[in-house]
């Protein structure tokens, strides 16, 4: 079968034709319909993430047929028995254990769920980890209402956009920043109820003023730009951070936090009850993952530069194939 497999020292990923897997005891081969990429993706390349393993087929979502019927691939292994935090042995599909990137996989049945029928194979296939880490942040972290004001930072990537449809499908009010003024534009049209550019001066005050101020933030970024989110922040609102792609957190002042009844909630993937609400979330409301872009197997290293580059608004899917 045909598979994209880290291999250390190159710079791009590479498709190679591979043995088909083994199928042990309690497991099954799914027929791979489309996988999408994920930031983690491009750190494993870099040899920016523990546990990198050579030779491994990488890709973490995924959607198939099994037995003629379609599935959603739940990327979590071993998440543990506290649904407060996942076990020491926790580890996510497509490194160190073969992912989603090839023609087959084979998989413990257990980490199949049936695909809500609204969504095309290339949307079931964007939905598992981004859809997994967002559910996650907003209601089992932040416990997100219909009445909250919700600003989601970083709007464009995977997690962040699916954080916004999924705070829209609830009701939420729903702001958004970015860098890039066509990304706000674009999240306008999805629903948003305004947009500030975190690139502009004082961009935190204008936002502010013209929102009212948040009841939930949901961060990816971290870094110096954190403390303006604090700065947002109704009494007694919470803050949710899923990533840190912009470093440690500088300038945050404790004032502010105590004073306002303040929570900064740590959120990372989810657990398999999450993964299960998430999808009867996005089944009950009709939900499509915003899909960026579609690319075959063959063009993967050009599907890595455009996620590399932040050039997305929504999922990076490589079709593969296996029609329902």
């Amino acid at each position: 079968m045909r598979a994209i497999v880290y291999r250390h020292g190159r710079s791009e990923p590479s498709l190679e034709e591979i043995r088909d897997p083994v199928v042990r005891e309690g497991e099954v081969v799914v027929l791979l319909q489309a996988a999408a990429l994920n930031h983690r993706d491009v750190w494993i390349m870099q040899g920016k993430y523990p546990g990198i393993q050579e030779g491994i087929i990488m890709g973490s979502d995924g959607a198939g047929l099994y037995n003629g019927s379609s599935l959603l691939i739940n990327p979590n292994q071993n998440w543990g028995t506290d649904s407060n935090h996942q076990s020491s042995g926790y580890q996510i599909l497509g490194m160190p254990a073969n992912g989603t990137f090839a023609e087959r996989i084979v998989l413990p049945e257990d980490r199949l769920v049936p695909t809500p029928g609204h969504l095309s194979a290339e949307e079931a296939a964007a939905l598992p980890l981004g859809g997994l880490t967002a559910y996650r942040v907003l209601f089992r972290r932040c416990e997100l209402t219909s009445t909250d004001k919700v600003c989601i930072s970083g709007i464009g990537g995977g997690v962040a956009l699916l954080a916004f449809q999924f705070a829209l499908a609830l009701g939420a009010e729903v702001w958004v920043t970015s860098s890039d003024p066509q990304k706000i534009a674009e999240a306008k049209k999805m629903g948003a109820a305004g947009g500030f550019r975190y690139t502009e001066q004082d961009w935190s005050k204008s936002m502010k003023k013209a929102s009212g101020g948040f009841d939930v933030i949901v961060d990816s970024a971290g870094g110096k730009g954190f403390s303006n989110l604090v700065s947002m922040c109704k009494p007694g609102a919470r803050i949710g951070i899923y990533g840190g792609t912009r470093g440690t957190i500088q300038n945050l002042s404790p004032q502010q936090i105590f004073w306002k009844q303040i929570s900064i909630l740590g959120s990372t993937m989810g657990s398999d009850s999450d993964f299960d609400e998430m999808v009867d979330f996005v089944d009950s409301h009709k939900i499509h993952p915003k899909i960026d872009s579609i690319y075959t197997l063959e063009e993967v290293a050009d599907a890595f530069s455009r996620m590399e580059k932040g050039e997305q608004f929504g999922k990076i899917v490589l079709k593969i194939g296996a029609e329902s």
